[in-house]
């Protein structure tokens, strides 16, 4: 064991954060273990765009979640109540919570809190209200037009449903959110809060989600699903939008272990988050320093990561940027370096999540999910880019690296617990 790792046996009197449940709704599998044994074969859930006829749009690929009955996972009640990124995330709430075999019951509820990320808001639930709005006129509107459409709805039902009066919260980062919101479930872990459901959904998928995503000019026209998201590829040309998320419980290491916890998924053991300069301003991007204050914040060096999930943007600048500092922080080649959304699509506010979902089953069954379809990555990036098959390797920690349109970076560093 390194002195680094030596180091870290002991968090300066701080309460430590392990990760105990996971839930997974994503659109290459329905499931925490269907999903991860998608992503291990390399099946993707990128097709045309189904949900709408997207044929006039310039971009027609999408990581759509296919065969998602809401009625057979929530309440009837719920279902009318809520959008279809609260639906996601609902539901992954429970596989979380049963994974993690928790009775909140047990804790109190000023003991527990909700904190979420999403970056588009229920948008297909604002749309159908406002076409039956021109249609029919405002009786025809549903009351809920008020509240499922807003960010914060899926941690206002979670905090409802489950009993949860603590700290909650939604993060609003786009891409980066499911890692800011891990961060922050973290912090109001060590002061006091003794359980978290956390992570992230979105589901922006509909028309009017879909168009709205068009003038970033970082959506992918590629419309062959095997050829459309090549991130560090040298046939990079954008991204393809997906929808879903994952939902994980962060608890308190001790009160964990004190019901029955022996073996947690792992410790979120490293989080920081960085803003861009402007564009135009002559400074460069902080994601470099993103990474660097996260492993000081695990009391970690770059030769303690086994393993990085990458953000993987699809853009040729962004992954120029990415590369670059893995680059600096490792050295050429020094580490394995993997995009499992690759399968997915990029799932905004869900991704951080569903990536550090990733890495701590990475870390459980020791093995690197691969990247699907590059065939080409960009020799000057130098990285050790897992490529068409999984990698079993000896893993310890993981970095997971987030970054949102405008400008937000995060990024979390997660271990095996002791």
């Amino acid at each position: 064991m390194s002195e680094s790792r030596e180091r870290q046996s002991t968090d300066g009197g701080r309460a430590r954060a392990v990760f105990t449940g996971i839930g997974v709704v994503a659109p290459n599998g329905k499931g925490t273990e269907d999903w991860w044994a998608a992503t291990l074969a390399g099946k993707s859930g990128i097709d045309t765009v189904r949900s709408f006829d997207a044929r006039s749009y310039p971009s027609q690929l999408a990581g759509e979640i296919k065969g998602f009955d809401p009625g057979k996972r929530l309440s009837a009640r719920i279902v009318v109540e809520t959008s279809r990124m609260s639906h996601f995330a609902l539901a992954a709430t429970r596989m979380a919570l049963d994974d993690a075999t928790v009775d909140l019951s047990q804790i109190p509820e000023y003991e527990l809190g909700v904190i979420t990320a999403n970056a588009s808001g229920g948008a297909e639930f604002g749309q159908r209200e406002l076409q039956k709005l021109w249609r029919g006129g405002p009786k025809d509107v549903s009351p809920y037009m008020s509240i499922a459409w807003f960010y914060a709805a899926t941690t206002g039902q979670i905090s409802i449903g489950h009993g949860m009066r603590g700290p909650c919260g939604v993060m609003v980062s786009e891409q980066a959110g499911g890692l800011d919101a891990l961060g922050q479930a973290r912090r109001v872990v060590r002061d006091g809060t003794r359980l978290v459901v956390t992570g992230g959904s979105d589901s922006s998928l509909s028309p009017a989600g879909f168009v709205s995503q068009l003038p970033t000019a970082n959506l992918t026209t590629v419309n062959d699903p095997a050829r459309a998201y090549l991130p560090f590829d040298t046939d990079a040309s954008g991204f393809v939008p997906g929808e879903g998320g994952a939902i994980l419980v962060l608890e308190n290491a001790d009160t964990a272990r004190e019901r029955g916890v022996d073996r947690p998924y792992g410790e979120l053991a490293g989080y920081a988050a960085t803003f861009d300069p402007r564009p135009g301003s002559g400074r460069p991007p902080t994601l470099t320093r993103c990474a660097r204050a996260a492993l000081a914040d695990a009391r970690m060096r770059p030769e303690d990561i086994d393993v990085v999930f990458a953000d993987g943007h699809g853009t040729a600048e962004k992954d120029r940027q990415e590369s670059r500092t893995l680059a600096e922080l490792f050295g050429p080649r020094a580490v394995p370096v993997t995009v499992p959304k690759t399968t997915t699509g990029r799932l905004y506010a869900g991704a951080g999540a569903l990536d550090t979902a990733g890495a701590l089953l990475a870390l459980r069954d020791q093995v690197v999910p691969p990247t699907i379809h590059v065939k080409n990555p960009v020799a000057a990036y130098e990285l050790d880019l897992v490529i068409d098959q999984p990698r079993e390797t000896v893993l310890r920690t993981a970095m997971v690296i987030a970054r949102g349109h405008g400008g937000f970076n995060a990024v979390a560093i997660v271990r095996l617990a002791d």
